[in-house]
């Protein structure tokens, strides 16, 4: 009845509709994420020596039982230095590290994850100089294909996605030939 309902208090107002200008051009239920700033010449090529020198291009779990994620990672104990790479890029967090012995110094880590890795990947591939350059290389090639966004794997893509990972990590440090191209 009518009175049963007036008696809860105000009615909650429904959601806007999918037309409204806040979805425009949006799937209501598609996440968005945060891209990573179009980037100077100079600025990119800063960071890729940074990752370079201090860091990680990687496909890391954050949990045991997850997938493979792209994750690109600066370490250092100069805190400015990260917080400058953050704010170039717009994206990203910075974390610290635990320290284990009393003489070491406080380091940090900046890191980006999934997609906003893979703008700056596109970014920075033309400038790195070490066999990182062989690991963006790949994953500028292959991730977005091995990778859905729904994490929902069927059988024939989770081996293409493990035979990938297969290829990713067998790319170490003291390579020999260093691809020039994506």
């Amino acid at each position: 009845s009518p009175a049963l309902f007036e008696s809860r208090g105000p009615a909650v107002p429904p959601p806007p509709p999918i037309s409204s200008p806040a979805h425009a051009g949006e799937h209501p239920r598609m996440p968005s994420y945060r891209k990573t700033r179009q980037l100077s010449e100079v600025d990119a090529a800063y960071i890729a020596g940074l990752i370079d020198g201090e860091g990680t291009i990687g496909l890391v779990r954050k949990h045991r039982n997850e997938y493979r994620q792209l994750g690109v990672l600066i370490s250092s104990t100069e805190l400015p230095l990260l917080e400058f790479v953050r704010t170039v890029c717009g994206t990203g967090y910075i974390s610290r590290k635990k320290t284990t012995q009393s003489h070491h110094s406080q380091s940090y880590t900046y890191a980006l994850y999934n997609r906003q890795a893979l703008d700056l990947l596109t970014q920075v591939h033309a400038f790195l100089r070490t066999y990182k350059r062989a690991r963006s290389a790949i994953i500028l090639k292959d991730y977005l294909a091995v990778t859905p966004r729904n994490g929902k794997y069927s059988p024939q893509l989770l081996e293409r996605k493990r035979a990938f990972e297969r290829e990713f990590l067998s790319i170490k440090a003291n390579m020999r030939q260093i691809p020039d191209s994506p």
